[in-house]
């Protein structure tokens, strides 16, 4: 049985210029959860993520550490309601 979450971060450090949202869509598709990743105007990233609690877990694991280039200083993380709009997960500008 699957337990469906939605999680709503706002990644900061050094995140933006360093692939991070790209190497988070790579992720996103490997791990299998679905949802959307973005840079802000204020230099974070913000992504929101839905799929299996497990999967979702391990996504904002891999958030931590991000792609080589980056370095994550700090994470929000926001649980939201689960509502299954994504049927796969995209960079969003």
């Amino acid at each position: 049985m699957q337990n469906n979450v939605r999680a709503h971060v706002t990644i900061s450090g050094r995140v933006q210029g360093v692939f991070y949202r790209m190497e988070t869509l790579r992720a996103a598709e490997r791990i299998g959860v679905c949802g959307w990743v973005r840079n802000r105007r204020d230099g974070t990233v913000e992504a929101v993520f839905e799929g299996d609690k497990q999967q979702v877990d391990a996504i904002i694991d891999w958030c931590w550490n991000g792609p080589d280039l980056s370095r994550v200083d700090d994470i929000k993380l926001r649980w939201e309601d689960y509502t299954g709009e994504f049927n796969r997960f995209d960079v969003t500008y």
